[in-house]
């Protein structure tokens, strides 16, 4: 059976942080919504009361901790500790795929490693807001 016409594999998607591609540097970003959801059961055999509540966004991000000045991002994450800075995601590239367009808390991620790999990180970032989707142009 073949794939639904919207699936993909994720392969070189668009990862701009601050205005810098780091896809290069990275093995994963995938944003994620907490959306809580409360149900009630009433006294009816089928009753129920549902609240769906405003999505928490977060955003997961892991790769390898590149902390040359000026090209890595685990440096330019460590240099705008605290701070909010805009990126754009777009998992499948080209023109009329969905890309999405947020803002995020940067904060520092792992320095180290260890023997004979290399060093990497896997944390997740705040989202500052929510992410605006759009078609890519």
């Amino acid at each position: 059976m073949p794939a639904p016409a919207g699936a993909f594999v994720l392969k070189n998607p668009v990862i701009t942080i601050g205005g810098t591609s780091y896809a290069n540097q990275l093995t994963k970003a995938r944003l994620v919504a907490d959306t809580p959801t409360v149900s009630i059961r009433t006294l009816v055999p089928d009753g129920q009361v549902t609240d769906v509540d405003t999505a928490l966004w977060t955003l997961e991000l892991a790769g390898i901790s590149d902390w040359k000045n000026a090209q890595g991002l685990a440096d330019y994450l460590n240099d705008n500790a605290n701070l909010i800075v805009s990126v754009v995601l777009q998992p499948k590239p080209g023109s009329g795929e969905k890309s999405a367009a947020f803002q995020m808390y940067a904060h520092p991620v792992d320095f180290g490693g260890e023997q004979g790999q290399y060093a990497t990180f896997d944390t997740t970032f705040g989202v500052f807001g929510a992410p605006v989707f759009s078609d890519a142009a």
